[in-house]
């Protein structure tokens, strides 16, 4: 009893159970005592099961807190389907929807924190390698003995470094941004046509140098931010570049439907090896063929770039040869 009266409500309600009965034995008294004495008995009798009922729902209360203080401890094995009543099953469902939840929350911040870990080992990867051939050219440098030839091929060689660093930090930020959802897409009309050439434009030289010869062909809308879309067509064509051979073609078609703009790429390269298609679009991925030059992220933000506005990418290996993206963007969303 005294364990049941520590709780403040449920002593405020014993205290004024005990005042209307006093009260009601108390004017019974005046007219009959044997009518009080029923009065006393049933009051008794009404005590006794309140308390019996009372006391049971109490521990049960207290067994589903031991329950929920077990589960905050790390016990995966927290089963409540003991309790049927009215106002505990309702909140034992409540607390088993709460427990599922934050389960689900757990496993997906243990998810981030191994993408986290993992991504970090893939960065400190990619800025690492070059920042050991940095160090190497630099030392040589200091020798005095150097030609001029060789100090400028060096030279030269430490720009290239310092420009794939580059690349690569802008290429995580952009990726950084898209993950924490700070990047606002305007969905803006623009031609196809417009948005191929903005998307070749910074690669007419590298085109040039690898003797690779582009055909682009668009014809009406796309609904789309133009400035982002126009990067992740451009990374998936340097990506097609990387696998043309010299000589090579690339082809970027483009058109409008009623419901959604098509862009279609293909290169005339060894295509996709069959392992390398499920995970080609992962972040810091590298297939079997790849450039040593390559991040494994050019394909990895275009996906997001896509996505993020409601569209979607496939890669796939043409039937006649070479590799083949295809990216759609709805005019609604789907």
């Amino acid at each position: 009893m005294n364990h049941l009266l520590r709780n403040p409500e449920i002593k405020k309600e014993v205290q004024i159970k005990l005042i209307i009965a006093f009260l009601l034995i108390g004017a019974t008294l005046i007219f009959n005592q044997i009518t009080a004495l029923m009065v006393l008995l049933g009051f008794s009798c009404f005590f006794f099961f309140d308390y019996r009922f009372t006391k049971k729902r109490y521990q049960r209360i207290e067994m589903l807190s031991t329950q929920i203080d077990a589960l905050l401890h790390g016990d995966e094995q927290i089963q409540f389907q003991s309790y049927t009543e009215g106002e505990l099953s309702i909140l034992q469902s409540e607390i088993y929807k709460m427990t599922v939840r934050l389960k689900e929350q757990q496993q997906l911040l243990q998810k981030d924190k191994q993408n986290l870990s993992n991504a970090i080992a893939d960065i400190s990867h990619q800025i690492r390698t070059p920042l050991t051939s940095m160090n190497l050219i630099v030392s040589m440098l200091g020798d005095e003995e150097l030609t001029e030839e060789k100090r400028q091929k060096l030279v030269r060689k430490l720009c290239s470094l310092l420009s794939r660093i580059d690349r690569l930090i802008s290429a995580l930020l952009k990726m950084s941004r898209l993950d924490a959802g700070t990047v606002q897409f305007q969905r803006e009309p623009c031609a196809l046509e417009a948005l191929l050439q903005k998307a070749v434009e910074p690669l007419q030289v590298l085109l040039d140098l690898r003797d690779l010869t582009i055909h682009t062909n668009a014809n009406g809308t796309i609904y789309t931010d133009m400035l982002w879309t126009g990067e992740a067509v451009s990374n998936i064509i340097k990506n097609c570049m990387e696998h043309t051979p010299v000589g090579g073609t690339i082809s970027v078609h483009a058109k409008e439907t009623p419901i959604f703009s098509e862009i279609v790429i293909r290169d005339t390269g060894s295509g996709i090896a069959p392992e390398d298609l499920p995970r080609i679009f992962e972040r810091f991925y590298k297939g079997k063929t790849s450039d040593e030059n390559s991040f494994g992220i050019g394909l990895a933000l275009s996906r997001m770039i896509v996505t993020g506005q409601n569209g979607t990418i496939k890669a796939e290996n043409h039937p006649d040869g070479g590799a083949m993206f295809t990216l759609r963007f709805y005019k609604e969303i789907i």
